[in-house]
């Protein structure tokens, strides 16, 4: 079972749409999929059309209250793919941490009731590097970087491989950057100078796919359907497939 956590502490980056297209992809690719919604603001959950409302329990009992994560998993309406679901509840867990014993590992403990139950395991972060991205990066055995074809692109993803170098260190010594993803790219001089720039940085890790800014990959969430499902020929359901399958042969 492959856990990637899907991190970058600067937000409007694709982090959200990243983990639900790839998930997706690796669903219909056959692979059991399994994705963990971090991220108070829910996007994940609703962006896979699960009703926030609808359900009892969600990360916030999982962080908080150690349940297993077997008690949280719910169906999606799509074949292989089930979600741990996120409430605004989880907006205050990073104070309500740092009180508890374990703080860093309760993820991590949670996904025993889950070993061997799915092929990977992706992870939305929130857009920090707090408590609860420690807990995605114990947990984790990969870290997947979503790197939005701008100017300032690698601004602060110094300090995400400070972070990553530290859990290494104490808390998950097997954790690694192993891939990096330009996302939102464009037929500009500038995606094509980021490219270059990321490569330097991340030369054995930056993914041959890289993800088009594309309107549809936009409207996709707001059907509650990741884009292979949505627009399965557009332009960006087929780059999320290559992705999948970049990440799935290893």
């Amino acid at each position: 079972m492959r856990i990637f956590a899907v991190a970058n502490q600067k937000g409007g980056v694709g982090k959200t749409t990243t983990t639900i297209s790839v998930g997706a992809a690796l669903a219909e690719m056959g692979r059991r999929v399994l994705i963990i919604d971090l991220d108070p603001q829910g996007n994940a959950t609703t962006g896979l059309g699960v009703d926030a409302r609808r359900f009892e329990h969600s990360m916030y009992d999982v962080l908080l209250n150690d349940m297993p994560m077997a008690d949280v998993v719910e169906a999606t309406g799509f074949a292989n793919l089930f979600l741990a679901p996120a409430t605004l509840d989880l907006a205050g867990v990073e104070q309500e941490l740092s009180a508890v014993i374990s703080r860093e590992t309760r993820l991590k403990r949670s996904l025993e009731s889950v070993d061997g139950e799915f092929d990977y395991i992706m992870i939305d972060c929130p857009p920090s590097l707090g408590l609860i991205t420690i807990n995605a990066f114990s947990a984790a055995t990969d870290i997947l970087v979503p790197v939005q074809s701008e100017f300032y692109a690698l601004e602060g993803l110094s300090q995400l491989t400070k972070i990553v170098d530290l859990v290494q260190k104490n808390l998950n010594p097997s954790l690694r950057i192993s891939k990096v993803v330009l996302t939102m790219a464009t037929a500009t001089a500038l995606s094509g100078d980021v490219a270059k720039e990321v490569q330097k940085a991340f030369p054995n890790e930056l993914c041959k796919t890289t993800i088009p800014r594309t309107v549809r990959l936009a409207e996709a969430p707001s059907f509650g359907q990741p884009i292979t499902q949505f627009d399965p020929a557009s332009k960006g359901a087929k780059a999320y497939k290559a992705l999948a399958e970049e990440i799935d042969n290893g």
